[in-house]
């Protein structure tokens, strides 16, 4: 009866690879710090609204918080089939120091964002509703449009 022994793996063998796994595990949480880009334009005094997408059989229903908005000044507009862009100016302005950021300068005035449809929509039937801050944008869904299958 034979038996390999297994070499046991010392402390510097342990100790590399658990180096190894900490600089990929870095390099990844840099890459993807790095790749986001921030909610605010401070050369157009703007903030990027939070925004959802949400995708139904029949139309897609995108929503965008839009607190102290002009109701008068909010534009939706359909670039394309695939992308809408939503623009609003604000009742006051905001300031960093009003989130509690003080190492930055810069208000804002407006709020400004490009978001892409996931599926083709029927942009001329587009409605749009604004209630207590909350912009609603229902887009039909289009028909009879062919999905690639790889």
């Amino acid at each position: 009866m034979t038996h390999k022994r297994q070499r046991k793996r010392s402390i510097f063998d342990i100790m590399s690879d658990y180096i190894e796994d900490f600089k990929t595990w870095a390099e990844e949480m840099i890459e993807s710090a790095t790749s986001e880009r921030p909610s605010w334009d401070i050369e157009s005094c703007s903030l990027e609204p939070l925004c959802n997408i949400f995708v139904t059989t029949k139309e897609v229903v995108v929503t965008a918080d839009l607190p102290y908005t002009e109701p008068k000044t909010v534009r939706v507009e359909a670039i394309g089939e695939d992308l809408i862009e939503i623009e609003a100016k604000m009742k006051r302005k905001v300031h960093f120091d009003d989130f509690g950021i003080t190492h930055r300068k810069g208000e804002f005035s407006s709020f400004l964002c490009q978001t892409r449809i996931p599926v083709p929509i029927k942009p001329e039937q587009m409605k749009v509703s604004l209630k207590h801050g909350i912009l609603e944008i229902r887009l039909p869904r289009k028909k009879g449009y062919e999905i690639k299958v790889e």
